[in-house]
């Protein structure tokens, strides 16, 4: 599995992040206190930091060279809160075309409950075309 770059936010969170380079990704965070919001719950933000970046690293190992990706919409829903312990995204391409990427995510916690699941549309950005099974042939961005 490849590691994504490191970057001061990911740092900041403690977030690991991998890929397979074909299209799946997986955060973590380990949270804590420094993660809560004032009610002393984690903090949406760093729910979807970890989704929104999970995402990208998924992207990222399924386009050709001199490509990157930006997001261009994420829909997160949060399902239950969580005080802390370690979170876990995974993310897969669900259909990569010339300049659309789809995705999903789901996070999960220490125990295995769904806390919130997110889809979203990234731009590629680049000349190249990603390459995956998850293609459909004749198929551009739909």
């Amino acid at each position: 599995m490849a590691d994504t770059p490191t970057f001061p936010l990911r740092e900041f969170l403690g977030m690991s992040i991998t890929d397979d380079g074909g299209g799946n990704a997986h955060a973590e965070v380990v949270t804590g206190p420094a993660h809560h919001n004032p009610h002393g719950y984690v903090h949406g933000a760093v729910v979807f930091t970890m989704v929104d970046t999970s995402m990208g690293a998924a992207v990222m190992g399924i386009l050709g060279a001199g490509q990157t990706c930006s997001t261009i919409d994420l829909d997160l829903r949060f399902l239950r809160p969580v005080r802390g312990g370690r979170l876990s995204a995974a993310t897969t391409v669900v259909k990569a075309g010339r300049t659309l990427v789809h995705l999903e995510s789901r996070v999960t916690d220490d125990d295995g409950r769904l806390v919130a699941t997110a889809t979203s549309v990234f731009a590629v950005i680049g000349e190249a075309a990603p390459q995956t099974p998850a293609r459909q042939e004749g198929s551009d961005d739909g």
